[in-house]
């Protein structure tokens, strides 16, 4: 759908909040604005959205707002008559301050701003088009893992902390404090003080159970705990920091039981996926990355007018800024953080992968870039590659790239090995 011949029969601004939305209505055929408070409440909404199917005869009603997802996104796009246009809250921010440089700020005011922005430009927003359910369920799981990682690397940077006052021995002896043998064990034994005192068979009955073979692993232990002198003998510092080591362990085995059962969950969906033959076989992409890169891209192949919507959006692309003589160039603000991140992470994962990869990698440090901006420039020149295959819906073939390389005469040709030595 082209924005530029959409007929809307009237303008809506919506500044969501947790309870309540201010609404700004201008009928396409008036001048006339109308303001009006809607609860956030799924009764309302939808009385609210078939009130304006009503009035408007089932015409188009365009919705401008400030998210892309959300419980009033979803509410919102159940009703077929309303076309939802997202903005970028840092674009309403810079509108608002436009006409507003004190950078005063209210609902009704912000409301007002987005049916102004969505009546006079609307050629320069994007309607909103929701992937299919396979994706979007898979896209939900695959973020929600992401926190679940990000919170255990959280807890486990404040269980490292809390160890280090009162049972620095045990950074040594439990092992990984983001594994599980470490939580294990330091619910067993939270201080040097209870180490001391556990027997050499009850170790050893730990260590079969967890398939630990260490030599004497459990007598080894035993010894250096005896030896062993504790950091301080203050119950003041050592009564709250047993108590906060255990619950530590404790939310951090939920967490790792969480980040499985998606894992467990997110498998079935990626294999069954339509698209799934796209992803599945680019060098890097395993089960994690693979999903990451399907949902990056969605199921709307108009979504992107081109690679470089795409470069843009997911923040892979720099910004250049030019004033005057001056013109530096640096990376983009507002960006989407998941599609960033896999991209990122996919170009990393490719240079064991892929030989084209890895000699445009080598290309750009040679140029004088940082590790994180070769990557970067990497992750910009796959979007290109993997955009084409994603819009032919032809599987990425390493070998016909590398020809087309050496055809093109491509610069990291010579980077690249030959044809006899890669046999």
């Amino acid at each position: 759908m082209n924005t530029e011949t959409l007929n809307l029969a009237a303008y809506v601004g919506l500044d969501w909040a947790d309870q309540a939305h201010a609404v700004c209505l201008q009928a396409a055929t008036s001048p006339t604005r109308e303001h009006a408070m809607l609860a956030q409440q799924p009764e309302a909404l939808a009385a609210w959205a078939q009130a304006l199917r009503v009035r408007f005869g089932g015409q188009l009603v365009g919705v401008c707002l400030e998210q892309s997802r959300g419980p009033v996104v979803y509410a919102l796009s159940a009703h077929p008559w309303l076309v939802l246009f997202p903005v970028n809250p840092k674009s309403l921010a810079a509108f608002r301050q436009a006409f507003h440089p004190s950078r005063c700020k209210d609902d009704p005011t912000d409301a007002e701003l987005l049916c102004e922005l969505l009546g006079k430009h609307q050629a320069q927003l994007t309607p909103w088009r929701a992937d299919d359910p396979a994706t979007r369920t898979l896209r939900g799981l695959l973020e929600q893992r992401d926190k679940l990682v990000d919170d255990r690397t959280r807890l486990s940077h404040r269980l490292r902390a809390t160890l280090k006052q009162a049972f620095p021995q045990a950074l040594d002896w439990a092992g990984d404090v983001t594994k599980p043998l470490c939580w294990a064990f330091l619910l067993q034994w939270p201080s040097l003080a209870a180490l001391q005192q556990a027997s050499v068979t009850k170790l050893r009955a730990f260590g079969r159970e967890r398939r630990l073979r260490r030599g004497d692993w459990a007598g080894t232990l035993v010894a250096q705990a005896r030896a062993a002198q504790p950091l301080t003998t203050d119950e003041a510092v050592l009564t709250p920091a047993l108590a906060f080591i255990t619950t530590l362990c404790r939310q951090l085995q939920v967490v790792e039981a969480g980040i499985t059962a998606h894992v467990q969950q997110i498998a079935p969906l990626f294999a069954a996926h339509p698209d799934r033959a796209l992803f599945t076989g680019l060098p890097g992409a395993g089960p994690v990355v693979g999903p990451r890169l399907l949902v990056a891209f969605g199921s709307d192949r108009t979504r992107y007018a081109d690679a470089q919507a795409l470069q843009q959006y997911s923040g892979i692309a720099p910004v250049v800024e030019r004033s005057g003589r001056q013109c530096w160039t640096h990376w983009r603000w507002a960006a989407a953080p998941f599609l960033r991140q896999s991209f990122h992470e996919f170009a990393q994962h490719s240079l064991a992968r892929s030989a084209w990869a890895r000699a445009y990698y080598q290309l750009q440090r040679q140029r004088g870039k940082s590790r994180t901006a070769a990557l970067r420039a990497l992750a910009f020149k796959w979007i290109r590659v993997l955009y084409r295959c994603w819009q032919s819906r032809t599987p990425y073939d390493e070998a016909r790239y590398l020809a087309a390389l050496r055809q093109h005469h491509a610069p990291l040709v010579a980077l690249l090995p030959q044809p006899q030595e890669a046999a």
